[in-house]
């Protein structure tokens, strides 16, 4: 019967539940034993690889034109017709695999954390998640119309980003408040929109019988392996060992620059006057030259990624009415990964292709495990992942090794990728700190002028050292600015925490690059089966919050970038 199914969600775009149920309906009439578990799993995988292909191919035709209404119209009929009856559904084949009291191989952790799925899961919740999606797309038709006019041509608000590192500075400056200037005219829409977000997650909480949307989330994350006391421990080393490495920063800036002080718009160009990093005309050179770059990392990786090329499984160009900011997903029923992204031709779009490459990498990695349960890793380790990769990708930036840049250019964008992993720590810092606030006062967090003085503390905690004298407006609502609180709250702590362990494969590549891909891609391939300390543990890493740790990987790298200033 399972064999029946179509082999891609393309196949099954328009399907109605019907067409889902009976699959369904088989799964929940057969009786389980330890002889039928294994090929029970592996219809349930099939069935819901589909459901989730369908699912996440829909979304992808939205974010690619956000004012396609054919793709949002499909799109809201998955979330109306389809998501809730599979949701419940899948909640059903749970209690029966838990019921059983069978353990399939390999899915201890995957049942565990079932358990907790199972624990947490409300039927009322579900017509709030489609609620919550909903709004999403709201959001993402919001930011995908900002527009501006610049020297009397439209352009994406992301297409200015090239602009702000101009060695003009009047450029750089007229560039940033113009972008700035625009995304506050959506100030009051955004705000009558978080308050939509916050009402309907409080109620999720509430619902689930959750002290807070915090307590729910980290159920929902699965995140059997830290505390949100943790997350503070970290908050804490963050202030401790990196602010410290930012203002030497830019207290370094201000004397290259012979300013007396750094403004917003004083940061991303060079301070030696030469011109900004272009490595690509043509997005197609981009991921062409990324795959000579992976190529060279490890031979499976470049295999991996040139079938992606060859089958179109990439997006990269900016555009108009195109959803911002980059990302990978997957088609479960194919078992490939789809990368999409805004490329608008500066180095952040090699470090942004080289970012998702690693999260599609994840993808392949895990396409030996039967189960689609055994692929739910969490965050921190895709996050790993696509981090690691930035890194281990970096040697192979010159052009005599089919990459971008002359060796002077790739070290100037090696230090400056190393600059930006001081420099988000704190900003990551300051949006999780903002998260946790928000999900432990959430009725203050309804009035958003407390929204803007909390993210102006934090800013002031942990973002010392910028004059932002005269844009106190655009200061404090830097939160409307950061797609993840209002999309996937509390998925920001992932990244800083992957980074630790990013920056520590990192250190093992410095002496042995090919050991260090070579446990990169075993860590990988676990999958969703490990904790995320066993994960680090097998990727060479140590999973860790404390204020010793962060100053040796901060150590690290500022010894790293003195090396590479010798070169550039």
């Amino acid at each position: 019967m399972f064999d029946s199914l179509p082999k891609t969600g393309l196949g099954a775009l328009d399907w109605q539940w019907a067409q889902y149920e009976p699959y369904v309906q088989d799964l929940l009439a057969r009786s389980l034993s330890a002889a039928a578990v294994n090929q029970w799993m592996q219809d349930w995988t099939k069935l819901y690889d589909l459901i989730n292909d369908v699912y996440n191919r829909l979304a992808v035709q939205h974010t690619l034109d956000t004012t396609d209404e054919v793709a949002e119209k499909r799109y809201m009929a998955f979330l109306e017709n389809i998501y809730p009856p599979a949701t419940m559904a899948e909640q059903k084949l749970k209690e029966k695999l838990l019921a059983s009291g069978l353990e399939p191989q390999g899915c201890a952790l995957p049942l565990k954390k079932m358990r907790v799925a199972a624990e947490i899961f409300r039927e009322a919740n579900v017509a709030l998640e489609v609620e919550e999606n909903k709004l999403v797309v709201e959001f993402d038709k919001i930011i995908g119309a900002q527009t501006v006019l610049w020297n009397g041509e439209e352009m994406t608000v992301e297409q200015l980003l090239p602009f702000f590192e101009d060695p003009d500075r009047s450029v750089r400056e007229k560039a940033w408040r113009l972008r700035m200037e625009r995304k506050l005219q959506d100030r009051q829409t955004l705000n009558a929109l978080w308050a939509k977000f916050l009402q309907l997650r409080i109620q999720m909480a509430k619902n689930a019988g959750e002290p807070d949307y915090r307590a729910l989330r980290w159920k929902q994350f699965k995140r059997f392996d830290y505390t949100p006391q943790d997350c503070e421990t970290f908050h804490a080393a963050i202030e401790a060992a990196v602010v410290p490495a930012v203002q030497r920063l830019n207290a370094k800036r201000r004397q290259q620059t012979g300013l007396a002080a750094l403004r917003p718009w004083d940061f991303g160009f060079d301070v030696h006057g030469r011109a900004p990093l272009r490595p690509f005309e043509d997005v197609t050179d981009l991921d062409a030259r990324c795959e000579v770059i992976f190529n060279q990392v490890d031979a499976a990786l470049g295999k991996h990624f040139a079938h992606m090329r060859q089958h179109k499984l990439l997006d990269l160009p900016n555009r108009k009415s195109k959803a911002p900011g980059g990302y990978c997903t997957s088609y479960p029923a194919e078992r490939v990964p789809f990368i999409f992204m805004n490329a608008v031709g500066i180095h952040d779009d090699v470090q942004t292709l080289l970012h998702e490459a690693g999260h599609a990498f994840h993808v392949y990695e895990t396409n030996h495990l039967p189960y689609y349960q055994q692929t739910d890793y969490t965050m921190e380790m895709a996050e790993v992942a696509s981090m690691a990769m930035e890194l281990l990708a970096a040697p192979y930036l010159t052009q005599d090794k089919g990459g971008f840049y002359t060796p002077q250019d790739a070290a100037r964008a090696r230090l400056d990728h190393l600059e930006n992993m001081l420099v988000f720590w704190p900003y990551m810092a300051v949006v999780d700190a903002f998260q946790h606030w928000v999900y432990t006062h959430p009725q203050d967090a309804l009035d958003t002028a407390n929204c803007d003085a909390k993210w102006g503390e934090l800013w002031s905690r942990f973002k010392p050292g910028v004059d932002w004298s005269g844009l106190e407006d655009i200061r404090v609502t830097g939160w409307q600015r950061k797609l993840h609180i209002f999309q996937v709250p509390f998925y920001y702590v992932d990244y800083g925490l992957a980074q630790m362990g990013a920056a520590q494969v990192w250190g093992n590549a410095l002496h042995d690059q090919a050991g260090a891909v070579a446990a990169y891609r075993r860590a990988l391939a676990l999958g969703g089966t490990v904790g995320i300390p066993e994960f680090f543990q097998a990727a060479g890493a140590r999973f860790a919050f404390d204020t010793a740790t962060m100053q040796q990987v901060v150590d690290l790298i500022e010894t790293q970038m003195d090396k590479l200033e010798q070169i550039h």
